[in-house]
């Protein structure tokens, strides 16, 4: 997976020891991430539907069972990236799949800078001032990798599109 420009390894070690803050409480801060999602882009919320149910307040949905399911999916993703940090390229078909599933259920490729913004406001408030902008800047060139990937999923498509 080309992510541009490969991650230094002092990169890689700043990603490492800020994500082992937060990969420890994984619910609690993939909450503060969504609930900032829905603050910035309340749109979004109609994407997230159990069973037919369609949720009235990004509070209702916060609650929910079924999206707390979604919210540890999601960590486990992030944790998937750190864990392969040397070897990003063996997650690209995974990533690729995940980008086609996103794709399916009506996510839009603008959506993810949202989302990327609201990863690292999550990380900023859970590390306070051990977010340095070199944390910041390791975590975007990550998250941007595995966004392309992700990307690559909606470029499957029929050419002619």
């Amino acid at each position: 997976m080309e992510s541009g420009m490969p991650l230094s390894g002092g990169q890689r070690a700043l990603i490492r020891e800020s994500w082992q803050r937060v990969s420890g409480s994984p619910v609690q801060h993939g909450l503060v991430l969504f609930t900032r999602l829905f603050d910035l882009d309340p749109d979004l919320l109609p994407l997230f539907q159990y069973n037919c149910k369609q949720f009235a307040s990004p509070q209702e949905c916060l609650s929910a069972p079924e999206f707390l399911d979604h919210i540890r999916k999601v960590m486990l993703v992030i944790d998937a990236a750190v864990s392969h940090l040397e070897n990003l390229s063996c997650l690209e078909e995974y990533l690729c799949n995940l980008g086609k599933k996103h794709q399916a259920v009506g996510v839009r490729l603008e959506s993810f800078s949202t989302v990327g913004e609201s990863l690292l406001y999550m990380l900023e408030k859970c590390l306070g001032a051990a977010f340095s902008p070199e944390v910041q800047e390791a975590w975007t060139k990550l998250y941007n990798a595995v966004v392309k990937a992700m990307q690559r999923g909606w470029e499957t498509l029929p050419e002619g599109d």
